[in-house]
């Protein structure tokens, strides 16, 4: 799988999460075998204003290597400016957001309300194709409605202004994340372009992933919401994609992933900040397992890296993983 100048191991992409797919989260997913990672959603307009929050999101480690930045805005010459600023970043690959339905973008014109304007989504892509010579790819949605004419549309005008390659995650505007992906739509559009097509939606499984692969033709599948607590999903799908079995996640593999987080997160967003977060996010991990109601109680007050490890430790033992295994994923970190 080939993106403009980018060669990927496989098929397995990280979908752009809002407050999810920061640095941390992303070297996770490299390292459970994601071929590529995606950025959160930036705004143009916060890049080209300087913004020192905004532009912490094109931070990057050589290790999640290929990265994917993703930006969304309205204006062809805010966008231009904001992607040179990205090429001149860590990134290798620069993606434009067409499906964002949050009212909030909306509002602005950006997301998916430039599919209902083709003549500004060509402006648009045209302005960015222009500004940059790096791999650049858009994300979409179905549209505004079911047929998926829109889609189509933005499809044939994104390949005839030089973008290579379309993730499409085949839910209209208005549908948010709720009811069901039309993955006929993913294959409508891998009939009309020639460009890589990559799919996205109701991937909830490794095996879902492969009977999109095969039901739509596309080129790669993008995974989100599946990832979160469970970044072994792609490891997973490659082995099943090269006909191996799948290994079952071992506990030891879920604390080693969750110490790696906290301990990763701490170093980039600090102590206080970090521990905030992970009052919350230390319990995906955990889901499905047995007492884990309270152990994401226990997590909720945590303010410490300290305090947080004491607790994963006490979890540890309260499942019977004994002391010297915590202890081997501790020297792991070293």
């Amino acid at each position: 799988m080939k993106i403009g100048s980018v060669q990927l191991d496989n098929v397995t992409i990280l979908a752009p999460l809002a407050g999810i797919t920061n640095l941390p989260f992303r070297l996770i997913a490299k390292k459970e075998g994601c071929a590529l990672v995606c950025s959160e959603m930036i705004s143009a307009n916060g890049l080209v204003r300087n913004s020192y929050k905004t532009k912490r999101l094109l931070d990057s480690l050589p290790e999640e290597k290929p990265l994917s930045v993703q930006i969304f805005g309205s204006d062809p010459s805010v966008m231009a400016e904001a992607a040179t600023i990205v090429e001149a970043s860590s990134a290798d690959i620069i993606d434009i957001n067409f499906g964002c339905s949050v009212r909030k973008v909306l509002k602005t014109g950006a997301g998916a309300a430039l599919m209902k304007t083709p003549e500004k989504a060509e402006a648009l892509i045209k302005s960015v194709r222009k500004s940059v010579n790096m791999p650049l790819t858009i994300k979409i949605r179905t549209g505004w409605d079911k047929s998926g004419e829109q889609a189509f549309k933005i499809a044939e005008i994104a390949e005839a202004c030089g973008v290579d390659a379309i993730s499409i995650h085949p839910r209209t505007a208005s549908q948010g994340f709720s009811g069901l992906a039309d993955w006929s739509i993913i294959a409508g559009i891998k009939n009309r372009v020639s460009i890589p097509v990559i799919g996205n939606g109701d991937i909830k499984a490794p095996e879902d992933a492969l009977l999109m692969l095969d039901k739509t033709d596309c080129d790669a599948v993008m995974i989100g919401r599946a990832a979160i607590g469970n970044p072994w999903i792609f490891s997973r799908l490659n082995a099943l994609i090269r006909h191996e079995c799948m290994s079952h996640t071992e506990l030891f593999s879920r604390f080693e992933v969750m110490i790696r987080y906290l301990k990763t997160s701490v170093k980039y967003f600090g102590e206080k900040n970090a521990c905030y977060m992970m009052r919350s996010r230390l319990g995906w991990f955990v889901k499905g397992m047995r007492y884990s109601s309270g152990f994401r109680e226990s997590i909720k007050h945590i303010s410490s890296e300290y305090e947080a490890l004491k607790i994963i430790k006490s979890y540890m033992n309260n499942l019977n993983v004994n002391e010297k295994s915590f202890t081997g994923i501790m020297e792991a970190m070293l």
